[in-house]
């Protein structure tokens, strides 16, 4: 018989491909980089930068516009703390409890996933809008929510809950409860026990998912469109602002709020890329530690 112990392994390395394989697939990815996303944003960039200084201060100094801006800060300063609270809440019933419904739970958290925005903002039309019950009771005691900051507010939290959350329950589920265990057994009170050991395990993920949450309540095009009615200086967030400035042929001022609206999402892909490159691969991927 033959020694197979004594017999060099000939099984090649699973990670690894011939050069040629790899400069393709390396090659492919830039291609399709430069192609979707650096060509866009280079036109952006040089159309903002051929109309000049004095045309991006002139729209940015614009009321409509500062208006708009205004709108989209307010809204994701207060969508994200709201997002924050439910995220913590969610991922700590899901990942620390057993009750029933769970499943259920898990899963109605992504569907703002599934379901198109532009239907998340019809859902609240049809709740609040002019034709139903409820909509005309709360515009008759001065709360109208369709065509106004709360029906804005409202749908940038339905398309964005979903992301804090699900940073935290794969990394509050692979953690358990040893540690808040240990805490109770050792007289500490719930607050105690989840400032002290819980928000410590997972800050950086909280940090990761805050980030993604706010960056998407600043880009949200669909949902805040069929809500806002689009009235110039008052409900029109940046997005909307772009669209309105494009279709009346104002293109340098639509690339100058546009710039403005992509340099805000780079500050979050920088700040992501610094968390990465701190705390590794975990704190994207729910390993945190």
């Amino acid at each position: 018989m033959v020694d197979q112990s004594a017999t060099p392994s000939r099984r090649r390395n699973p990670v690894s491909e011939p050069v040629l394989v790899r400069w393709l697939l390396i090659g492919i990815c830039a291609l399709f980089l430069a192609l979707f996303l650096v060509l866009p944003l280079g036109t952006v960039i040089g159309r903002v930068f051929a109309a000049g200084w004095d045309s991006f201060a002139e729209t940015l100094t614009d009321s409509d516009t500062k208006s708009a801006i205004w709108l989209t800060l307010s809204v994701a300063a207060l969508a994200v703390p709201f997002n924050l609270v439910f995220g913590i809440a969610t991922a700590w019933a899901i990942a620390k409890f057993e009750f029933k419904g769970k499943t259920f739970l898990t899963t109605l958290i992504d569907l703002p996933f599934s379901v198109s925005p532009v239907i998340s903002g019809l859902v609240y039309v049809l709740l609040f809008g002019a034709d139903t019950w409820l909509g005309p009771q709360l515009k008759s005691m001065g709360f109208p929510i369709i065509f106004a900051f709360p029906g804005i507010f409202l749908a940038t939290v339905f398309v964005t809950f979903p992301f804090i959350a699900r940073e935290l329950i794969p990394l509050m589920q692979a953690q358990g409860t040893a540690d808040e265990e240990a805490a109770i057994s050792l007289g500490a009170s719930g607050w105690q026990t989840f400032v002290r050991v819980t928000l410590p395990n997972i800050k950086w993920a909280l940090l990761y998912g805050v980030l993604l949450c706010n960056a998407r309540a600043m880009g949200e095009f669909g949902a805040v469109s069929v809500v806002s009615g689009h009235v110039r200086g008052k409900t029109l967030t940046m997005p909307l602002q772009i669209e309105a400035l494009y279709n009346d042929y104002a293109t340098d001022s639509a690339f100058a709020v546009a710039s403005l609206l992509a340099a805000l999402a780079l500050v979050t892909l920088i700040l992501r890329t610094l968390l990465e490159m701190k705390f590794g691969a975990e704190v994207g991927n729910g390993r945190h530690k």
